[in-house]
């Protein structure tokens, strides 16, 4: 997405920092842990921290007056810290701690701090902790390069670390985002991106992929090319692993519009100074021919690893590790540890990347909850606000802050002048600017600005509402305000992000940005908002793996549950799976999950269905199926309908000669003959990473080495060749990969622009193709041609959308409300997504995501009540005739016409604010709350004011 990362994290950080039942305790380790699910005794030990966490204020003095230097971890060496310090700029709790290693006792810090925080003698404490179910998610290290020497890492000083590379990008680095060469300081013309370094390799026991390295080289060669001008960036992969949902596009846009160089299949084998100019040269080989190629920075993709506290883990839980290290999981249990009520997530059972680790975390979170549902409820606590401030017939009274975002926008905005820019406009009392202001101390300090300057309203101009709405919302509301008196630029994604080339325009441009909220602030009112009554059941749409798993979560947890399947059987996709590559029995697991779908009481099972009509809105959707009498109540609703495999017919003789054949074909035959092919011939790719199909089917890679082992094991002396353009096993699934090349499985990678071709013969299916590797025409001959054959969306994926109001991918799966932030949610509030119909994904991460649907949704039907929205439409009942046409023109059926009275009714829990009634209303009667005409016909007039 290219977002900021911080902007990502930041909401997060200070949520979980203030959220009122959630209690910190960091600094600490685990000693121990006692007992079985539902009734833990956890054991920890928290360090001397050596600063009272209820006495800092974070302000930072002690660290700019502390004599001592020692290296920034954080920074990755790339900067000095003191002896007393705070990990980084935006820490939760922003709680500064003492190193006692590098602590020279001056007394410097307990001198300079007013709010007498510093405790020398702090010492460790022990704390006991009883829980129901526990999670880990202790995340990953990163591979230290040094081990590999021939890189010349911790020798060259232009080589550096992804990691390192990551802080020179940011804005809180060392060059605050310019790319700078470390021997010199000059700015690089050329840099070269090595990959799986600390992956893929058996000498450091790294035999697996890491899974993220890829996307994130291809990502950091884009957003050093927009920091630093002029830069090229070059990246050398052994095979490029954009597997996950439109990851393919990125790569294709790094390509085509930021002119990343691309060497596939090639790992350099060794990077060597240049004597004086300390440039570095690289040796490799392309298309068959020797090269050589001189850079100014080599950055090396060091791959993730098992934390170093991994050992330490396992034996405080009592948990199983697998041979890298990392938390041992099953295929259909990819969220439980070896021990039972001790749930996983994230990159301690793998390397993930951050979507899928974020679905992971509901996920846990759904496992974790279902131990502990019967006592749901009884340890929380309700938020408490401060009554609202009563801002009526005041004055408006408007601060403003403005937010740097490091250089996301303080590198083409002139922050500063903006700020005094808005200190001018009418009715602003207060204006600042912030590095940050979505981190945890700049909100502590806006609410209490509220109360020092008397604030009835208050702007941020910064980033996306989209993202940070909601948490300034809530900031102002714990200030005493009413949450609809905030308003946002966005100078970001508006002015810094589309202007970046041209700094005065894009001030200028903020500025009036700034002007129009001021301009709207000052007609501002605070809004209500109703409670609506919840249906404490769900609906799950799709019998397969995905759909069972996420009903029998919910029924066990004691909601009524709606498994709806159009087929007459459960089982999906799965009825066709035989076998996994990890060895276990697909078939075994779907019997015992539809026995226990079929058991479960909470579950009301309804298959070969057909859905007739669905509508209404979070905790209270209604559902017709064709031939059912009724209708399906629930509060919740999870899109679960799975995917189909693509019959490539007229591809490859597909449909035309029986020997061909698609993998899922291939391994039904394999299990129901017991026999071997005499020769075996793969093609990947088929139908998928094309102009039609542009994205990769994730799985096809992995099926195909599943499949050629199990022809190996059938028969050593067969041949097997798999056909290839980008090889991609990842995680762990690179040992099959391995395994299958040490069975004597022959791997040729061909070009994209060559494809192979084919013919059917007496003998078999003669198959030719030129081996990009060897530049070599090669011809082979097949009595099995088996086709990686693409995953498409269900044809009935736009039906749900339109009567769900959720929407589809350019490549016709459902869309997300947030690639990264909300994997499994839709925009539309209590309708949530999981599985093949979000995109192609494997059993495990079905299952994962399943839960983390679960999650969510329980979210929902566990509460009695849910609070509206506050930005709705509003009919002027004085001007309202019923006329009727705003009726139709509502996307979410939340307008019906009193016939009686003439009026227009706004149903409170269907409108979302979308505004089309207002702008459909032929007497003006309809307008919308937060965005009133006067409202908005102030900010069309600031809009026309220049700018001095």
């Amino acid at each position: 997405t290219n977002d900021c990362a911080m902007c990502i994290m930041a909401p997060k950080l200070v949520a979980t920092g203030r959220h009122h039942n959630i209690q910190l305790i960091t600094n600490t380790d685990v000693k121990s842990c006692e007992g079985k699910p539902g009734n833990f005794k956890v054991t920890l030990t928290q360090n001397p921290r050596r600063v009272d966490p209820d006495k800092c204020t974070g302000c930072g003095v002690c660290a700019q007056k502390c004599p001592v230097e020692a290296i920034d971890s954080f920074q990755e060496s790339t900067m000095q810290r003191g002896a007393i310090y705070v990990d980084y700029p935006q820490a939760v709790p922003l709680v500064y701690k003492i190193d006692k290693d590098l602590c020279i006792g001056c007394g410097v810090c307990e001198g300079e701090c007013k709010a007498k925080a510093i405790v020398y003698d702090d010492e460790e404490k022990e704390i006991i902790l009883n829980v129901g179910s526990i999670i880990l998610s202790p995340g990953f290290d990163e591979f230290d390069p040094s081990r590999l020497t021939e890189y010349g890492y911790g020798r060259h000083l232009n080589v550096v670390s992804s990691i390192e590379f990551e802080r020179l990008l940011s804005a809180t680095g060392p060059h605050r985002g310019l790319v700078l060469r470390p021997s010199d300081g000059d700015i690089p013309k050329k840099v070269a991106f090595l990959q799986c370094v600390g992956s893929r390799d058996d000498r450091i026991d790294a035999g697996f992929c890491s899974s993220v390295c890829c996307m994130y080289s291809l990502k950091e060669a884009v957003i050093a090319q927009e920091h630093t001008p002029g830069l090229s960036a070059h990246i050398f992969f052994m095979d490029v692993r954009a597997f996950g949902k439109e990851f393919d596009d990125y790569v294709t846009r790094a390509q085509n519009e930021f002119h990343i160089g691309v060497t596939r299949h090639t790992r350099i084998p060794q990077v060597t100074e240049i004597p004086g100019s300390r440039n570095l040269m690289l040796s490799y080989i392309e298309k068959g021919e020797l090269k050589e190629e001189e850079f100014d920075m080599v950055v090396l993709a060091v791959g993730i690893h098992a934390p170093e506290s991994a050992d330490m883990i396992s034996d405080s839980f009592g948990i199983d590790l697998n041979k890298y290290n990392f938390a041992a999981t099953g295929t259909f249990s990819p969220l439980e540890t070896s021990r039972p009520g001790i749930f996983v997530s994230g990159a301690f059972s793998g390397p993930k990347d951050i979507p899928t680790t974020v679905a992971e975390a509901s996920g846990a979170a759904g496992k974790a909850q279902e131990i502990i549902s019967s006592a749901r409820g009884t340890l929380v606590t309700e938020k408490e606000y401060p009554p609202e401030i009563d801002v009526i017939d005041q004055e408006p009274r408007i601060g403003v802050f403005v937010c740097h975002c490091g250089i996301n926008i303080g590198g083409v905005v002139d922050v500063p002048d903006v700020v005094e820019y808005a200190k001018t406009l009418p009715g602003v009392v207060y204006a600042e600017h912030n590095l940050y202001t979505c981190s945890q101390d700049t909100q502590e300090r806006m609410t209490e600005h509220i109360t020092e300057h008397g604030l009835n309203r208050v702007i941020v101009a910064s980033c996306t509402p989209r993202t940070h709405e909601p948490l300034f919302q809530n900031t102002i509301r714990e200030g005493g305000l009413n949450r609809f008196l905030f308003e946002m630029a966005n100078i970001r994604d508006q002015c810094s992000w589309i202007h970046m080339h041209v700094p005065t325009e894009a001030t200028k441009k903020s500025k009036s940005l700034v002007r129009m909220a001021v301009a709207k602030a000052a007609y501002l009112e605070p809004l209500e908002t109703a409670e609506i009554p919840v249906t404490k059941a769900a609906l799950v749409l799709g019998g397969g793996l995905t759909g069972m798993t996420a009903a029998l979560s919910l029924g066990e947890q004691g909601f009524k549950t709606y498994l709806v399947e159009r087929e007459k059987e459960l089982g999906g996709n799965l009825r066709r799976i035989r076998s996994t590559v990890t060895g276990e029995d697909p078939q075994a697991k779907l019997k015992e999950l539809v026995a226990a779908v079929k058991k479960e009481p909470n579950i009301e099972l309804i298959t070969g269905a057909e859905i007739e009509n669905m509508g209404g809105y979070v905790g209270n959707f209604e559902t017709q199926i064709k031939g059912r009498e009724g209708t399906i109540e629930t509060g919740a609703i999870i899109i679960a309908t799975g995917a189909t495999e693509l019959k490539p017919e007229g591809l490859y003789l597909y449909g035309k000669e029986k020997r061909v054949l698609t993998q899922l074909e291939f391994e039904g035959e394999l299990a129901d003959t017991g026999k071997a092919p005499s020769s075996v011939v793969m093609i990947q790719c088929v139908g998928s990473r094309d102009e039609e199909r542009p994205w990769c089917s994730r799985v096809c890679c992995t099926n195909a080495v599943k499949n050629a082992i199990r022809v190996k094991e059938m028969s050593p002396d067969t041949p097997v060749y798999i056909l290839y353009r980008d090889l991609r096993t990842y995680g762990f699934k690179e040992d099959f990969y391995r395994d299958a090349s040490e069975l004597g499985v022959t791997f040729v990678r061909f070009d994209e622009d060559k494809p192979p071709k084919v013919k059917a013969t007496p003998k078999g299916i003669a198959v030719t193709v030129e081996d990009m590797t060897m530049g070599k025409t090669i011809d082979l001959s097949a009595d099995r041609l088996v086709l990686s054959s693409a995953i498409l969306p269900q044809d009935d994926n736009e039906l749900f959308a339109q009567f769900l109001k959720v929407p589809i991918s350019k490549d016709g799966f459902f869309l997300e409300a947030h690639m990264k932030l909300r994997p499994v949610d839709f925009a539309t509030e209590g309708v949530y997504l999981a599985g093949l119909c979000h995109s192609p994904k494997f059993i495990d991460e079905s299952i994962a995501q399943a839960n983390g649907a679960v999650a969510r949704a329980v979210t929902v039907v566990s509460k009695e009540t849910l609070v509206s929205e506050g930005i709705i439409a509003m009919v002027n009942e004085d001007i309202c005739d019923g006329c009727g046409i705003c009726r139709p023109i509502c996307e979410y059926n939340a307008i019906e016409i009193d016939d009686e009275k003439k009026l227009a009714i706004i149903n409170e829990g269907l409108c979302k604010g979308c505004g089309a009634c207002v702008g459909a209303c032929p007497s003006g009667a309809m307008e919308q709350k937060g965005y009133k005409d006067n409202q908005i016909l102030a900010m069309i007039e600031a809009a026309l004011e220049e700018v001095v």
